[in-house]
């Protein structure tokens, strides 16, 4: 057995020493990993998505020319759907459940579930990268403020008093009250790029006004529900909802 260590590692060391001079294996060690450890959604989008959809997702990758089928303009997803960002579809076309195979022409865009799936064997965390890119391409959206659109329209009508026409808290009443009006510009910001409609809906609706103060803020699903244009429950759930949809269209991206 000692006897052929020194062959075993003269063995060892001639494979080694090809394998230095084989620009193949010198290639492939210059080869990018296939999958990112980091699962935020931000990164995957970029080392995954950007070459077709482009960094801002409007379809302008370096690789969308060679393309048979124009990669779809994802910032304009949520301004196409009324409003509001389809998070359910966004989510079904990336994992391939939600579409036929021959959706973006001949298959153009990957499969990129079943991808994540071969590439990393955590279940947990492939969901977790999907859900991470769907939520990074909801912040990616243009505004939506566009004068027929009905949140810009209550948001002028019922908020911009103290909030501004612009929504960021110098509204012509905001020097009258006890608290400045917040900037609702940065909730997407300040919640780690991630817009935070359901907290949103709720303080509109009056289920957070505490953090308002004390009450300084109108609770609004009450406000619609006593509105002489008779409103149903399903009504005032939508004006709400326009309203969230609207400021999550302004909201202002760092960096």
């Amino acid at each position: 057995m000692n006897g052929n260590l020194p062959r075993i590692f003269a063995a060892t060391g001639l494979m080694a020493i090809v394998a230095m001079s084989d620009p193949v294996q010198t290639q492939l060690r210059q080869t990018p990993p296939l999958i990112l450890e980091s699962i935020a959604g931000r990164d995957s989008f970029e080392f995954y998505c950007a070459s077709c959809h482009g960094k801002t997702g409007k379809g302008d990758g370096p690789t969308a020319p060679a393309l048979k089928t124009r990669p779809a303009d994802l910032a304009s997803l949520a301004r196409r759907n009324g409003g509001a960002f389809p998070k359910d579809r966004v989510l079904a076309m990336v994992t391939g459940t939600g579409r036929p195979l021959a959706a973006h022409g001949s298959t153009d865009m990957p499969v990129w579930g079943q991808i994540f799936r071969g590439l990393d064997p955590s279940e947990p965390r492939v969901k977790l990268r999907i859900e991470n890119v769907v939520a990074y391409v909801e912040t990616l959206q243009e505004p939506s403020t566009g004068a027929g659109e009905l949140g810009a329209r209550l948001f002028r009508t019922h908020c911009a008093s103290c909030h501004g026409t612009n929504a960021r808290g110098d509204g012509p009443f905001a020097e009258q009250l006890r608290r400045v009006p917040p900037d609702l510009t940065q909730y997407t910001a300040r919640n780690g790029g991630v817009f935070p409609s359901a907290r949103v809906y709720r303080i509109v609706e009056g289920r957070d006004v505490p953090s308002h103060g004390n009450r300084d803020m109108p609770v609004w699903g009450d406000v619609f529900s006593r509105s002489r244009d008779g409103l149903t429950d399903e009504a005032v759930r939508a004006r709400i909802q326009a309203i969230v949809r609207y400021l999550q269209g302004i909201q202002q991206r760092a960096g």
